[in-house]
């Protein structure tokens, strides 16, 4: 095996290994954000508007990973509603549609930006929280507390802390999130065309 190969085996081994240390780290921060979901609105009712599970899966769907994103989405998602005792599969139903709408935009669309996540993160909690509500009245189910307060409380708490957790999660993912912009913005490789025709020596 020569040089090259052996460079380019030991560097596919170490992207593979990248890759399987950032889906735990995704895995392990879910469970957290699902446990804070379910015991912080107890300690104060601020907690009560911010969507952690939420955050992580629009983080996770910002991987450009469709199944993966639709993976954290419906297990964060059947989690939260099996905790909380609500109609279960309405997060379900939301978040899962989420994942797979922010994954199909980061495929198009540049989102490495901590900027242009703002807006993703605010437009994924509104719509999460419109598909949500409106499962709930097409089912017949009541909702507690007012509709539009509700989710314009929860869109302002979710975007601002969505954004602070965004911030310690790049730091913590850096290596990975390098990767992924010089996988973007890797230059591509032009194969030189050779000219068929050639010339003579002139004498």
């Amino acid at each position: 095996m020569s040089n090259e190969q052996k460079g380019s085996t030991n560097c596919s081994l170490l992207i593979f290994y990248c890759l399987k240390m950032e889906q735990v780290k995704i895995t392990v921060a879910l469970i957290i954000a699902i446990l804070f979901q379910w015991t912080l609105r107890n300690v104060a009712e601020t907690f009560a508007y911010i969507d952690f599970p939420l955050i992580i899966v629009v983080y996770a769907s910002l991987g450009r990973n469709s199944i993966k994103a639709l993976l954290y989405g419906t297990f964060a998602g059947i989690a939260v509603d099996a905790l909380s005792g609500g109609l279960l599969g309405a997060n379900g139903f939301s978040k899962t549609l989420i994942a797979y709408m922010v994954s199909e935009l980061v495929r198009r669309v540049y989102l490495d930006n901590l900027l242009l996540r703002i807006p993703v993160i605010a437009g994924a909690c509104l719509l999460d929280d419109l598909i949500y509500y409106g499962m709930h009245r097409l089912l017949g189910q009541e909702l507690v507390g007012h509709f539009i307060p509700t989710i314009a409380y929860t869109v302002i708490g979710t975007t601002i802390a969505g954004t602070i957790i965004y911030l310690l999660l790049d730091s913590f993912f850096a290596e990975n999130t390098i990767r992924r912009k010089r996988e973007v913005f890797a230059p591509r490789r032009q194969t030189r065309r050779r000219n068929p025709i050639r010339l003579g020596n002139r004498r």
